[in-house]
Formats: structure tokens, sequence, C-alpha cells
């Protein structure tokens, strides 16, 4: 069972294909991009699991494959690690027309991206993620990027990949607390911009994640159709793509107050921003508590936190928070943009948010 996403704009169309097993059909879903080497990046976790049989596909379809196994984590999206990726890069001999191939969850499909964007002037690549956030976020849409010391993502391009394939039967082999990381930003789609998407997920999310192979395909498939939809009208986040940020803003401030660590994996700072972010919506008076409670319920029934209280560790404070805020990509004028909501799938952006609303969110228990 598969199914194929198109993300229409114009000539750097592409096809998300998303289905059971299709890593066995790589070769031949990527042979109309594959000219000469094909450079194939994942990293030390995901190789052992999937890198031979993904060449192997490759191989039967005639490519020559020139593998580049990277550090895991989000060191390695640093520029001494875009420079050594690069410089492995041009030791492979790939040319213009060549191929990059990502392998891997976020991070690989970000410095590939960038990699691949800046090399040459531009190389063409495709985005095979392997985990659940990667297939239903990250490897959609082009955004590309490395870290700073000044924070995540600061230093990055828009290029669009030739063609996603994500296969669902890797998940598999995630661990349960990366999968449930990633099943925040489905739940994401269904928050901001489908409410009947969102039921569907109360009834059938806890069967998707435990391995049903149909509704699994289903549910990443939908995530992709709409994120393909938002990226097809605004592709640089000029508008509609910011809306995709829901719950981010809080997002990234606590994933900055708590290091960057395993205390908060990226997902489970969304849900929990999420979670705020209705919360200042219905103290806004914009939206019904019940949406938030509805919220906050279904992303605990599935076992991902909900609140700054289920952080690991010492409670990050509301004083260090706001100013992590202040410093997020989506500051504009000394001033904060949240996307908030009207209910569950009615988002918008909202760029006069008094700050001691902001603050009373935080405090809450």
């Amino acid at each position: 069972m598969s199914e194929q996403i198109p993300v229409a704009l114009g000539d750097r169309s592409y096809t998300i294909h998303v289905g059971s097993g299709l890593l066995d059909r790589a070769g031949e879903l990527l042979a109309p991009f594959a000219r000469g080497v094909v450079a194939v990046i994942t990293d030390a976790h995901v190789a052992p699991l999937h890198l031979e049989p993904f060449a192997s596909s490759l191989r039967a379809a005639g490519s020559i494959t020139w593998p580049i196994v990277l550090d895991p984590g989000e060191g390695t999206k640093s520029f001494p690690g875009l420079e050594r990726l690069i410089d492995t890069l041009l030791e492979s001999g790939i040319e213009r027309g060549g191929l990059v191939v990502a392998l891997g969850g976020g991070v690989i499909g970000d410095i590939t991206g960038f990699a691949a964007g800046i090399l040459k002037r531009g190389l063409s690549y495709a985005q095979i993620p392997t985990t659940l956030l990667a297939q239903v976020d990250s490897s959609v849409g082009g955004k590309t990027a490395i870290n700073t010391r000044q924070g995540k993502n600061l230093v990055g391009l828009f290029h669009q990949p030739k063609i996603v394939i994500a296969d669902t039967e890797v998940l598999s082999t995630l661990p349960r607390r990366e999968r449930l990381a990633g099943y925040a930003e489905v739940a994401k789609y269904g928050a901001l911009g489908d409410a009947s998407f969102f039921d569907w997920l109360e009834a059938n999310a806890q069967a998707a994640l435990a391995g049903d192979a149909e509704r699994l395909v289903y549910m990443v498939a939908h995530s992709c159709r709409m994120k393909a939809e938002v990226v097809a009208r605004d592709e640089t986040e000029a508008g509609d793509r910011a809306l995709l940020n829901l719950g981010h803003t809080f997002a990234h401030a606590l994933e900055a107050a708590t290091g960057y660590s395993d205390r908060l994996l990226h997902g489970e700072a969304v849900a929990i921003g999420m979670v705020l972010a209705f919360r200042l919506s219905s103290q806004l008076g914009l939206a019904p508590a019940a949406d938030s409670e509805r919220l906050e319920a279904h992303l605990r029934s599935v076992s991902l936190p909900a609140s700054i209280g289920d952080i690991p560790g010492e409670r990050p404070n509301a004083d260090t928070l706001l100013s992590h805020m202040m410093h997020d990509k989506k500051a504009k004028d000394g001033k904060l943009t949240f996307v908030v909501v009207r209910g569950l799938g009615r988002a918008f952006l909202c760029s006069d948010v008094p700050l001691s609303a902001v603050r009373s969110v935080l405090v809450q228990k």
C-alpha cells in the first residue's frame, strides 16, 4: 500500500511517496535522478539498520554509491560538520548533475540539503526520512540549515528535493520515545488546520503508533498532504507556511532552556508548546478552554508530555523562556509573533500578544 502526494512548485515540483516497504524500490524510484556517483549521507545510528539494503537497491538499478556516515545528533549540524561533509562530497567525485541522498532523520536531511544547495552552486538531492518527525515535517518543503552558537537553524536556505520517499516500515526500528516525539508533529496538523483529522487521530493514533500498517500510511500521507498544500501556497514562509510553527515559539525556548539535551526532544517540546499556544489563545479570549483541554488529553493519551511541569529536572524559569523567545527567528521589531487558534483546526498568526499573557501561561502548572 502506498500513496503519492505532489508538491506543486512549478518547475521545482516533486512527489512524496509514502508507503510500507518503499526502500526496496529505492533504486527504481531514484533512477530518473541518479547520474554518475550517488552520495548517500546517513548517520551512525541509521547506517547499521538501513544503509546496506538501501545501497543494494541503488546498485541493482545501476547506480554507483558513495556512502558517507556522519555522527548522530544536533552537533553535526554545525559549520565544522558542514565543512567535513562538503570535503567528503568533493572527494566522492560527484558531478554537478549528480544526486545526493539524505538517509536519516531531520539532522541528516537538514545538513544534506544545505550542503547540496551550496555545493557546485546547487546539486540535486533526495530525502529518504527514517523518523516519523522527518517523514511528516522536515523532509517536505525544502528548508535546510545548520545551527550556530546563537541558535538552531539560523544559517540555511530553501532548496527543494527532487523526491521524498517515506517508507513507514522503517519506523518500526525507532525507539518508542522518538516515535512519540514525531507524533507531536502529526497532531499539529489536526490542531492547526483540520479538525476532522484530529477526530481521526483521537480514534486511530494509538493503533497507528503501535504498528497498524494501513493506519500508519494514512496518518503519514495525510500529514504530508497537508504540508505539501501549504508549501505550494507559500514556499518561503511569507504567509500561510508560518502556521506550521504552531507551538514552536514555546518549543524552541523550552529546548534552549533545557540545553538541547535528552531532557526534552524536539517533538516533546512541540507537544508542550502546542498546549501552551492553545492555553494562550484561551486566555486571550480567542478559543474555548475545552479545546485546550481536549488537545492536552489527547497528547497525554499517547504518552506525550503536555505541560512544562512534565519536563524532568528543574522547571525552566519564565523569564529565561521569554528571553529565549525574543531571540527566536519569528521575533520582529522586538515583538513576538505567535500562532494562535480560534479552536481546533483554526490557527492564525497574531503579532500583538501581550507579554503579560505569555508570562501567565508560562507559570501555569
